[in-house]
């Protein structure tokens, strides 16, 4: 039916109001984060390989638990993000059930160590969620291109309203415009940046009718060639949430140690990794015994939000 009714209301985005909420509520966290990111970025030209490749793997983090909470999932209760992102980090660190980020840097350092002056580094951000996640995924994406471990990154949204605090491309723009004209130095440097790298093309948003299509992603060369050939000229997809890890996975009940490559099912456009915090029955990639073993003490461990995944498969 939304499909059908789709194009008078185009505009109208029935979540809009939660989602601002959301990204208000959650301003200490973003002031946080941009203070942060400003203050790293004053003197990341003098960080090492191993500086560099803990930063990354700090805002990894705060990009993976940013999905902790969306609005769909608080079921309208406070799901911002109150204190600083960045203090917790390490305490969450046993919460990841599978943490492939060795990969992910080791591909991203190659990859630069490859290029040469004609071929563009090229990273895609699969995003998920607006609000506090959405900040911490152009934060990510400003360190990529500010560390020079990608030159050019791409963002993909959903084409109309989907799931309840799901991005659009109003939602992209509209956070870029309120970080830009905040009363907070730090805030707006960010917002100012963000639209600067928008306006030089090295930060480019797409938007397909693809993502918001029943399909899992396996059948996406098939239904969405188009887009399967965008993305195969990535160095790296970042897929962002439960949704999109359901896709990539075929939603099934898997067991718990089945492969991700193998759950895959043969979708491989690029190197990709899906960085998502469990809210929904499926999982795969553990090692022998970690489910069971959770599972016994709690029993809600796969739809609570509190456990994650940063897994990663290599093209072939």
């Amino acid at each position: 039916l939304q499909r059908r009714i789709h194009p008078p209301i185009d505009n109208f985005d029935v979540f809009k109001e939660g989602k601002a909420q959301n990204f208000f509520e959650s301003q200490e966290a973003v002031i946080a984060l941009c203070t942060y990111f400003q203050e790293l970025l004053k003197n990341i030209k003098d960080l090492d390989e191993k500086q560099l490749q803990e930063e990354l793997f700090k805002l990894l983090q705060v990009s993976l638990w940013g999905n902790k909470c969306d609005l769909s999932f608080s079921a309208g209760e406070d799901s911002s993000q109150k204190s600083s992102p960045l203090q917790s980090l390490e305490s969450l660190i046993p919460y990841i059930l599978v943490n492939d980020t060795e990969k992910l840097w080791s591909l991203l350092v190659n990859a630069k160590k490859r290029n040469t002056e004609k071929s563009n580094v090229r990273f895609d951000i699969i995003l998920d969620n607006a609000g506090f996640e959405l900040v911490s995924d152009l934060v990510l994406a400003d360190f990529l291109l500010s560390s020079k471990l990608a030159d050019e990154v791409h963002f993909h949204g959903k084409s109309i309203p989907w799931y309840v605090s799901d991005t659009t491309k109003h939602d992209f723009n509209w956070t870029v415009k309120q970080l830009q004209s905040a009363n907070h130095m730090w805030m707006s440097r960010c917002g100012i940046n963000w639209e600067g790298n928008l306006k030089k093309g090295v930060w480019v948003y797409h938007d397909h009718m693809f993502w918001t299509l029943p399909h899992d992603f396996s059948s996406m060369a098939e239904v969405a060639p188009d887009l399967y050939a965008d993305l195969q000229k990535s160095n790296l997809l970042l897929f962002k949430g439960d949704l999109n890890y359901r896709k990539l996975t075929g939603d099934r009940k898997w067991e718990y140690t089945v492969p991700f490559h193998q759950a895959l099912n043969k979708f491989h456009p690029a190197p990709l990794c899906s960085l998502r915090t469990l809210k929904s029955d499926t999982v795969v990639g553990l090692k022998p015994g970690q489910g069971e073993q959770i599972q016994a003490s709690e029993p809600e461990w796969m739809v609570s939000g509190k456990y994650g995944v940063v897994q990663f498969d290599a093209a072939l």
